[in-house]
């Protein structure tokens, strides 16, 4: 690395670890000053809905910084720079979402939260049925995808802080040891270690300071991480188009860019370099002058051991990367595969369905594209942790207030991402290796471009923000059900504030450990999986808690078959999806997806159950209905 990229990458570094250790501070400050503000007050109200007196701020930041996840900052652009402008279709529908969702249910909601004193969305089912069975059937279905959706986050918020502290001394020191003291362990042996001790590190932060602040430090950190995520966003919007010469210089260079391939090839020196180790990314050319890139680490031997490689098949393009390419190896091309859809086709990035490597239809037909406009808005409406949101918030005007600033954040959000990162192809070529790092390399060489390097901290910080939300929300959401779905609703005895409190803390900290084991080896898709969990908590809760809060007729039976079903087709739906795709991923019959499929059985079970069932108790509908 010349002397002035040195200079600029020493700085990003350094800059992000002052960013974030200055985040972190700012995190659990505000969690000791939640912790200080429950004192004297009901633990349970405070601790998982804050006192429900949230304001327009509180409540709209911690609404929308919930939805922006992890996926939204690291899968969502991966799929843009996979995919192309297909994906303005595929998140379209998120620009509406608080018109729908909040407009849906949230005033409804929150009255009949009051009326019950839930705290939760199981609890709230069970005391609108009169059954404990809802309620035990909610939690174990909260529990179950929301799981799915916390494995997804730890494994986004590990890789930005591996890019963040990539040229950090100390931090490569740290990395050297653990990968020495893991080689050959079970489950984790296999895993990079700077993705080991990132993953400790945000674990570590981000579930200690949920444990102890509960949801009103949750709702805090929420406001400041949602103005860092617009900001962030932002920055890297003005900065991303002033280095592609401008949107129309950018959209005339993605015109020529045709999807690569992805191959196999062997490796071998000029003069000898028996052993040469060459890492992952590494630019090479082959015999015949093509461009390709490692997609795993490479060695030169005499066996010529393969390696999977990712191959440029845009003429201008592999002359723009000339320049990367490592002179002293060259590569033998064994084995090309191209695009299902796409391949060859110049222009691609810009039209629907956009490229993609597996499926002949493309990324995003036209009814699939339609399903996603409805899945985005009515999952979104089914989510437990948003349902929890709607229950905290003060009065109807608040309400109405948040309606019009969520719509407009998010519309400031994700536009500029599809933005930003279908200008990416140009900057950054060849990042289909590692795509969920696209994000934070970007933010990265923007800001060393435009010779500000201590602004990738900030910048970073954003995606780093959008995890941190999401995870805390979720994190006391599982630990919610567990205390308070579970052992309080089944305990034999009052049980007592102070162990209701141990139990809380316990449990947050038991639920952040057990997701840390599972993703130590970390699955390879991101978006994928907050699709599906996102999908599924929908298609559980979506059409019971609507019909339950407008139903008079509704039954306590009906609610049960209705979310199991709902729960168990987009389950089948992806393991057909994993079987024929060999992949996870959703199996989308008439390109409709699985979820749209899992909430129509969802209440055609329901509406049927009921019906042949017997009316529910009077008193009871009277109470949430009236007479």
């Amino acid at each position: 690395m010349s002397g002035p990229n040195l200079i600029a990458a020493a700085g990003a570094s350094s800059s992000a670890l002052v960013c974030f250790l200055g985040y972190v501070v700012v995190v659990f400050i505000i969690a000791y000053l939640a912790g200080r503000a429950r004192k004297g007050k009901s633990f349970v109200g405070e601790y998982y809905l804050g006192g429900r007196n949230f304001g327009m701020w509180a409540f709209a930041l911690t609404y929308a910084a919930t939805m922006a996840s992890g996926g939204s900052f690291m899968g969502f652009p991966a799929l843009i720079y996979t995919h192309g402008w297909s994906l303005a279709w595929w998140i379209g529908g998120y620009m509406v979402v608080p018109l729908v969702a909040l407009s849906l249910i949230a005033k409804r909601i929150n009255q009949v939260g009051r009326i019950a004193g839930a705290i939760t969305i199981p609890e709230l089912l069970r005391k609108r049925f009169g059954s404990n069975g809802v309620g035990n059937a909610a939690t174990v279905l909260v529990v179950i995808f929301t799981f799915f959706y916390i494995l997804a986050q730890f494994k986004a918020g590990a890789a930005i802080m591996a890019t963040l502290f990539g040229g950090v001394p100390f931090y490569q020191t740290v990395v050297t040891a653990v990968e020495r003291a893991t080689e050959g362990w079970f489950w984790i042996g296999s895993a990079d270690g700077d993705y080991l001790v990132c993953l400790c590190f945000f674990a570590l932060a981000v579930i200690a300071y949920t444990a102890y602040g509960g949801f009103r430090a949750v709702v805090w950190t929420d406001v400041m991480q949602g103005l860092v995520m617009l900001a962030g966003v932002l920055i890297l919007l003005t900065l991303t188009l002033s280095q592609v010469g401008g949107l129309e210089n950018a959209t005339r260079q993605l015109e020529k860019q045709t999807p690569p391939e992805f191959g196999t090839a062997t490796f071998f020196a000029e003069s000898g370099g028996e052993g040469l180790s060459l890492p992952k990314g590494t630019w090479l050319a082959s015999k015949g002058g093509e461009i390709l890139r490692l997609k795993e680490a490479g060695t030169v031997s005499k066996e010529a051991i393969p390696a999977e490689v990712l191959i440029v098949t845009s003429t201008e393009e592999a002359e723009r990367l000339a320049g990367e390419v490592r002179r002293d190896v060259t590569a033998r091309i064994l084995e090309r595969e191209p695009y299902k859809y796409g391949a060859g086709q110049e222009g691609v990035y810009l039209t629907a369905p956009g490229p993609h490597r597996t499926k002949p239809e493309g990324f995003l037909p036209v009814l699939l594209a339609l399903s996603f406009f409805a899945f985005w808005n009515f999952s979104g409406a089914g989510q437990p942790s948003y349902m929890v949101r709607q229950m905290a918030y003060r009065d109807t005007v608040v309400l109405r207030r948040s309606i019009l600033f969520v719509g407009i954040f998010f519309t400031l959000i994700y536009l500029p991402l599809v933005l930003v990162f279908t200008s990416a192809r140009i900057l950054l070529p060849g990042m289909e290796i590692t795509p969920d790092r696209i994000m934070p390399e970007m933010a990265s060489l923007v800001t060393s471009n435009a010779g500000v390097p201590w602004l990738a901290g900030i910048l970073v910080a954003a995606p780093f923000a959008a995890v941190m939300s999401s995870v805390d929300s979720f994190l006391l959401l599982v630990s919610s059900g567990v205390v308070r779905d579970v052992y309080q609703q089944n305990a034999k005895h009052d049980v007592s504030e102070k162990t209701i409190a141990r139990l809380s803390y316990w449990t947050t900290l038991c639920v952040g450990f057990l997701a840390v084991l599972f993703v130590l080896n970390p699955p390879e898709f991101l978006q994928t999986l907050i699709v599906f969990a996102s999908g599924g908590l929908g298609a559980c809760f979506l059409v019971p808690v609507v019909l339950a809060l407008y139903w008079r007729r509704m039954t306590a039976n009906a609610a049960v078959a209705g979310m199991i079903i709902g729960g168990a087709i987009m389950l089948l739906f992806y393991l057909i999806g994993w079987k024929v795709n060999g992949e996870f991923s959703a199996f989308s019959p008439f390109n409709i997806h699985p979820f749209i499929w899992a909430s129509s059985a969802n209440l055609l079970v329901l509406v049927v159950i009921t019906l042949l069932g017997r009316k529910p108790d009077q008193e009871l509908v009277e109470r949430y209905f009236g007479t």
